[in-house]
């Protein structure tokens, strides 16, 4: 069998639709694939192989027949659970939901669908989203494909070590404190966090009580292996009638972008020294790229977690924090990738989330992509951070670096 696994969606989609690899080929190789790596990874809760296997079959008759609906079209993808899918248990790693069986996709599901993309399963996950290293979960540890004995990060842990290691294309996730971007971080994967209100949260344990602050923290996120496919994925979840930024039709146009944003440093952030000798690579390569950079305070600290004028807050920090940048660049983490022993012993949030928090808060488009490796050997991300509704600047930048660098196409298995 041909090897497709690290290929891009971009790659792959434009192979599909000239016919020359089918989507059963695909899903079949994954789903090798997650049998083989699931044991050491853990990084799927439920995988519906059976049902994957007949949408694959679905998808290559309709392509056949000329019917090819897009770039996701017969591309296996996951979905972490906290999303409900109808008929498949969604439990968010949590005991009292072990069992617990929707009858209703959720809306982002549901545009997976649509679009043709075919579900491989449910995402292993740190237990209701409550922390960042996906060590505490009911099924137990989700484990670092480049050394297993070190945290996926989390909360979206699952998704991060199973886009890594090569058993899917894509996830869709959720971040409410930086639980897409750090575990983006730790395995060496490119994780968006949008807008706030441009990926719905519809769907997310549908009917269960959910805390006020998670309602207004918490954002749908992508998680995939480039900002190209990122792009793919807006393109399909991205709702529309939300967004206000011209790109919205295709965000892959970003790449089309010819004049370079500026780029703002933060100067504030927190880390250990050699996460932030690795940043300073990364802040040297966009100069030598011939980039603008500016020095600035990232608003980091709060005087206050006002929910009440939230609103207010997130468009008066968007507008003062990027009058004279276009992006807001800083480290994902704070420190190398914990340990499972260390991050058992460092509690839920043992991957800290001082460098990501803010963008949740303000509701900012956040993207992490891989930047380097530490001397443990595990990767470390780079966050790009944009005004709101502001992806394209976030991608275009994103998408400078990995095409200069290729930390994107670094595989640990």
């Amino acid at each position: 069998m041909t090897n497709y696994r690290y290929k891009s969606i971009t790659e792959l989609s434009e192979l599909i639709r000239q016919k020359q690899v089918s989507p059963l080929e695909l899903v079949t190789e994954c789903l090798e694939r997650i049998e083989r790596l699931q044991p050491q990874l853990n990084a799927f809760i439920t995988v519906t192989a059976d049902q994957a296997l007949q949408e694959a079959r679905i998808a290559e008759r309709e392509i056949q027949n000329g019917g090819w609906k897009g770039p996701l079209h017969g591309i296996p993808v996951g979905v972490k659970d906290f999303f409900d899918t109808a008929g498949i248990r969604t439990t968010a790693a949590f005991a009292a939901f072990k069992e617990r069986v929707p009858t209703k996709d959720a809306e982002v599901v549901t545009r997976l669908k649509g679009a043709g993309a075919i579900i491989l399963g449910k995402l292993n996950m740190h237990e209701l989203g409550m922390g960042t290293t996906a060590v505490t979960s009911l099924f137990g540890a989700v484990h670092n494909p480049w050394n297993t004995d070190y945290v996926a990060g989390g909360s979206s842990g699952g998704s991060a070590a199973a886009v890594a290691a090569g058993l899917c294309y894509a996830t869709v996730d959720t971040d409410a404190v930086g639980s897409c971007r750090l575990p983006a971080a730790c395995c060496g994967v490119t994780g968006l966090k949008a807008t706030y209100g441009l990926l719905s949260t519809q769907g997310i344990l549908e009917g269960e009580p959910v805390d006020e602050f998670i309602l207004l923290l918490g954002h749908t996120a992508v998680t995939c292996r480039s900002a190209e496919d990122v792009a793919i994925l807006l393109n399909v979840l991205a709702d529309p009638a939300m967004s206000q930024s011209a790109l919205k039709a295709d965000y892959r146009r970003a790449f089309g972008i010819t004049e370079k944003p500026v780029i703002g440093v933060a100067r504030n952030f927190k880390a250990s020294d050699e996460v932030r000798k690795t940043f300073l690579q990364a802040v040297d390569t966009f100069r030598t790229l011939g980039y603008t950079t500016r020095e600035i305070d990232a608003p980091l600290n709060f005087a206050s977690l006002d929910l009440k004028n939230i609103e207010e807050n997130r468009q008066a920090t968007s507008q003062s924090l990027f009058q004279e940048i276009d992006v807001l660049i800083l480290p994902t983490t704070t420190d190398n990738t914990p340990s499972i022993e260390e991050a058992e012993a460092g509690g839920a949030q043992a991957v800290s989330p001082d460098n990501t928090f803010f963008c949740n808060y303000y509701g900012l488009p956040a993207i992490s992509i891989p930047c380097g490796f530490s001397e443990n050997g595990l990767p470390l991300g780079l966050q790009i951070v944009g005004p709101r509704w502001g992806e394209g600047a976030v991608l275009a930048v994103a998408h400078a670096f990995q095409q200069a660098t290729q930390w994107h196409e670094r595989h640990p298995v």
